[in-house]
């Protein structure tokens, strides 16, 4: 596989992803839902957009040899991205969304961890670029959406403070 297909394949989840995330969003804010952190929401789109064409970028100009190691640790990774989306279904969006009525959720990978998303996304950010062997993007883009989750987290964290807690 080359390193095109592979980021492709990326690009093309990921737009799949950001289709279903709004359509979602709309449903339920349209349900009278409420958005957190709306205003660092571009931001969290740029640096993944940059992350992306920085990729694209450094298969152009780089020559590049496939670590099968590492895109095992990615399709891994999608593996627990897919487990988080199924568990959290209808309610998956890629902003902060608060609806009227939703329990805060504890079963699948919520079990194990308070943020499992945030924490496939930034495995996913470091091991994506390892797999073409870039890795200063890489270190650049985790130390970027590090400083992005943190303000993300934050904001998501107050969120929890409008749900109840699911027995």
């Amino acid at each position: 596989m080359s390193a095109f297909i592979l980021l492709t394949l990326v690009a093309l989840q990921r737009l799949a992803e950001l289709m279903m995330a709004h359509r979602n969003t709309k449903r339920l804010m349209q349900a009278g839902a409420t958005e957190i952190g709306a205003a660092h929401y571009p931001l969290i789109v740029s640096v993944h957009a940059a992350w992306l064409l920085a990729l694209v970028a450094w298969a152009v100009f780089v020559p590049q040899h496939l670590s099968m190691l590492w895109l095992l640790v990615y399709i891994a990774l999608q593996v627990l991205r897919l487990w988080v989306m199924l568990t959290v279904g209808r309610f998956w969006t890629t902003r902060i969304i608060v609806p009227r009525e939703m329990p805060l959720i504890r079963r699948g990978p919520y079990r194990f961890l308070r943020h499992p998303n945030y924490v496939v996304v930034a495995l996913e950010i470091a091991a994506l670029p390892l797999v073409i062997g870039a890795w200063p993007l890489a270190i650049i883009f985790s130390l970027l959406n590090a400083a992005i989750l943190k303000v993300r987290i934050t904001a998501e964290n107050r969120s929890f403070e409008l749900r109840v807690p699911m027995a």
